[in-house]
């Protein structure tokens, strides 16, 4: 048997300062110039403040086609509410994997006046055959998603994927996401094998880290991410700080992407039609 090659840092990003929906503050580390997508992932958005003027006005009534969103809570309430009668509220530590599929119009507003609202939302695509899906919701409170400790000074929370014996509760077939989130004790080393083929990334939230050893380590500071590749053996190593992330990956899709806005096709025509259909109230 071949050992296993340990995964290397291809690059790593610092996300970009703007606002979304009615000019709520979030830092944009997929999606914009210097990373546009990391397929299957189209956008991930940190959102994180104390401040209520940054998230008060919320994400009023938007549509979506042809991708998922998976919006994963860390602190705050926020609710959502969609034109096929879906509602739901998102706690502190809560996950909500929507698929558009062929259309929706929803709304995320916070339920709360003040106090800290932070959290991730990740664009995931569909394959050309699940574009036009019928929505559907995956949502899990946060007492669903199994936490793990698989090393001393390691807790993993198993959103999709899996760790050892636990799997995660949510399930993708198309793109097989692995979705975690892991604390680190100060100083401590723990290791994970990706899924071979899947395109990855681990985006730092709390404390820092290095990804790999010897010459091959590269540190990752706090709202940084590290787009990974070259191996199968993901190593990390906590700085003085202890350090807190998400580690996500997914099969590529290797398909043509033309997006604009909130709706992500295959073809311009394609593109072109959802406008329609969204004007027209096909959604």
């Amino acid at each position: 048997m071949s050992t296993p090659t340990p995964v290397r840092v291809q690059r790593t990003i610092r996300g970009m300062p703007t606002s979304d929906g009615a000019g709520v503050r979030l830092t944009r580390v997929i999606g914009g110039p210097d990373l546009p997508d990391l397929d299957p992932f189209l956008l991930l958005d940190e959102f994180g403040t104390d401040k209520a003027e940054d998230y008060l006005a919320g994400f009023p009534s938007h549509p979506h086609r042809g991708f998922e969103t998976v919006t994963y809570m860390l602190d705050g309430r926020m609710r959502h509410k969609d034109n096929h009668g879906n509602e739901g509220l998102l706690t502190p530590g809560s996950v909500q994997w929507m698929t558009a599929g062929r259309g929706l119009v929803h709304s995320e507003m916070p339920e709360q006046e003040s106090g800290r609202m932070r959290g991730f939302q990740l664009w995931v695509n569909l394959p050309a055959r699940e574009k036009m899906t019928d929505p559907k919701y995956q949502e899990f409170a946060p007492e669903r998603i199994p936490v793990v400790q698989p090393a001393a000074g390691v807790q993993v929370k198993v959103i999709a994927g899996q760790v050892g014996d636990t799997v995660g509760p949510i399930a993708q077939p198309a793109t097989d996401p692995v979705y975690l989130d892991i604390e680190l004790n100060p100083g401590v080393a723990w290791e994970y094998v990706l899924p071979d083929g899947h395109n990855a990334f681990a985006y730092v939230f709390e404390g820092a880290l290095t990804v790999g050893q010897g010459d091959e380590a590269r540190p990752v500071k706090a709202q940084e991410m590290a787009v990974l590749g070259g191996g199968e053996v993901l190593q990390l190593q906590a700085g003085a700080e202890g350090a807190r992330l998400i580690l996500v990956a997914g099969r590529p899709l290797r398909e043509p992407v033309m997006r604009h806005g909130p709706f992500v096709m295959n073809t311009r025509q394609e593109l072109m039609q959802a406008f329609v259909d969204f004007q027209e109230g096909r959604f």
